[in-house]
């Protein structure tokens, strides 16, 4: 079975989306590539994530996004 990308712990950040397995919030990779920061950037500064990580995030939302268009 694929391992979680995403989770929401009340005990954990409050319940903020976070990468499982860290305290790194989802929305923090966001505000990093808004600002037109690279992934290369946004995982030197957050190393408990794993680059698998965020593209498994990137590619599953990118896959929702799409779905929801059609």
């Amino acid at each position: 079975m694929k391992r979680k990308i995403i989770s929401s712990d009340p005990e954990v950040m409050g319940g903020t989306p976070c990468f499982s397995g860290t305290r790194v919030p989802v929305q923090t990779l966001l505000d990093y590539l808004e600002a037109g920061d690279s992934i290369d950037d946004f995982l030197d500064g957050f190393p408990t994530v794993k680059r698998e990580q965020v593209i498994g995030f990137l590619e599953s939302a990118t896959e929702k996004m799409v779905a929801a268009a059609r």
